[in-house]
């Protein structure tokens, strides 16, 4: 286990007052970033932090958030499988998917898979806090652009193809992709995610026939821009 650390200071006046936050993100300026932001709400406070799946599962847990902050990029399996075990044993745990991921390729997939919101790191200190507690409060999260955009899809009866480029890849595609992208090899992949060579030459196998690529080249080369542009915002 790695990158667990409970950060809880109740305030002695009112402890029950302030939300408990789990912040799961593998950059530990990152956690630390919305540890700052959320300690100084009067309302909000982070219980604990965890920088990878397993430590997050823990994390829950044993300090019980009200909330779970999670990231998409792990470095190990993603925030997108971490949500999908949260739903399974924790399935009322409201979560905040924040991450630096373009919202059209994971905002409708993460809400598929059973999160409260998504709002990517590029936004306002205030909408991030706006979010959480929107979340809070019961209700589902996103930015009006999103809503707009999910909304004209569906009114339109868009396809997956119309959507986005990577709309036709499944989760477990698009996070091969996704580590492709981030220049690792076949075999590391496989250990990364826990699976045999072989399965993840097939799921690449599957994205080259998804998104009309010849060979393992172009599916490096495009894995690899989209991670950049991604980067770039």
């Amino acid at each position: 286990m790695k990158d667990l650390r409970s950060t809880a200071t109740r305030s002695p006046n009112n402890p029950a007052a302030k939300s408990q936050v789990l912040v799961v993100d593998d950059h530990p300026i990152v956690r630390h970033g919305l540890t700052l932001l959320l300690n100084r709400e009067p309302d909000l406070m982070v219980c604990g932090e965890a920088g990878d799946a397993q430590s997050a599962i823990q994390a829950i847990v044993s300090l019980r958030p009200d909330l779970v902050i999670l990231d998409i990029s792990l470095g190990g399996p993603d925030g997108l499988d971490l949500l999908k075990q949260i739903r399974t044993c924790h399935t009322d745990l409201p979560v905040l998917v924040l991450s630096m991921h373009d919202e059209t390729t994971y905002a409708e997939r993460v809400l598929r898979a059973g999160a409260n919101g998504y709002i990517m790191k590029q936004e306002a200190t205030d909408r991030v806090l706006k979010a959480i507690r929107c979340i809070l409060a019961g209700q589902v999260y996103v930015p009006d652009r999103v809503a707009s955009r999910l909304l004209r899809q569906y009114a339109h009866n868009a396809t997956v193809a119309a959507r986005s480029p990577l709309a036709a890849l499944s989760d477990r595609e698009l996070e091969v992709f996704r580590l492709i992208g981030a220049g690792r090899s076949t075999r590391q992949i496989a250990e990364i995610l826990h699976l045999s060579v072989k399965t993840v030459e097939s799921y690449q196998a599957h994205i080259k026939e998804k998104l009309d690529l010849r060979n393992a080249h172009e599916l490096q080369y495009h894995a690899i821009e989209w991670a950049v542009s991604e980067k770039a915002g």
